[in-house]
């Protein structure tokens, strides 16, 4: 008799958009597909870490209650390796979440980072779970890097924004992957973002915060972009070629391409709309995945 195939989820990077991975995978458990394993990049490597861990219901009842201050007062801003350090919203994930061990997992789970000093990929594989996830997750530019193993590490988008190679050495036969940079926007706060900002801002000290959240993240016109325009623009260029090159290489058995056009780089409390989506996608292609994860 043939045997079930393991099936692997390849979940990519993407930023704020990565809450659609929550919505895919909830929508798979419920039609039966269940993954043998998972491996991320970025914000897939930190949704990818709580589903191999358990702790998919305690992610998406956070991020789903997530509002924009709260997002700006998770910065802990600094000017060395990257704007934000990421010590307070990984300590807050250290309190939230039960730290475990990869090798611990009750799903098989892997990470990828790029090492900053040769810009080789790296599959991390081993140790805390939160720790490879924070690595993984290290934008360059936004996120300090960090240091494991004494290898400075940033962000796995660099090298593999969607690790469907990663997946297919650890084992998988049939691989789902979610794919987030298919629609990448030029800027990183989108108009829906900015009136959410607005309404959330009830107290002068709340106002005062995001706006100057907002003047420091501005956009610029099409003649005169910001700062950020420009490197957030670039990146995104990068990543949408990059994307298509890996995976023509190395195609994984299905794609899912959530549509979230307005959608940016800081759009984090905007959670629900990118779970509908990722279940969305699932509904849209059941019929071909469960013939892929029972042929």
């Amino acid at each position: 008799m043939r045997r079930k195939p393991r099936v692997g989820l390849a979940l990519g990077s993407g930023s704020a958009r990565g809450w659609a991975h929550i919505g895919a995978i909830r929508a798979l458990e419920e039609r039966g597909i269940k993954a043998d394993l998972v491996c991320g990049t970025s914000i897939g490597a930190l949704v990818g870490a709580a589903y191999a861990a358990g702790e998919l219901d305690r992610l998406e009842k956070w991020v789903s209650g997530l509002a924009w201050t709260t997002v700006v007062r998770l910065m802990d801003l600094t000017w060395r390796g990257g704007l934000i350090r990421g010590e307070r919203l990984f300590s807050l994930f250290r309190t939230t979440f039960t730290e475990r061990d990869i090798a611990d997992l009750p799903v098989v789970f892997g990470a990828v980072a790029t090492e900053l000093a040769t810009g080789r990929e790296i599959w991390l594989r081993h140790g805390n779970v939160l720790d490879a996830a924070r690595a993984s997750a290290a934008a360059p530019g936004l996120f300090t890097p960090v240091v494991r193993d004494g290898t400075v590490l940033v962000d796995g988008g660099l090298v593999n924004p969607v690790p469907v190679s990663a997946c297919r050495a650890m084992g998988a036969d049939v691989i789902i992957a979610v794919n987030l940079n298919a629609q990448l926007v030029g800027r990183h706060l989108s108009r829906a973002g900015r009136e959410e900002v607005a309404r959330e801002a009830q107290t002068k000290q709340d106002r005062n915060l995001w706006r100057r959240m907002l003047e420091s993240l501005s956009s610029g016109d099409g003649d005169n972009p910001s700062v950020f325009d420009v490197v957030t623009a670039s990146v995104n260029i990068l990543q949408d070629r990059l994307t298509r090159s890996r995976m023509a290489g190395d195609p994984p058995e299905i794609t899912l391409l959530p549509v979230l056009e307005d959608f940016a780089l800081m759009d984090f409390h905007r959670a629900s709309e990118c779970i509908d989506e990722g279940r969305r996608l699932v509904k849209e292609h059941e019929a071909t995945l469960l013939a892929l994860a029972n042929p």
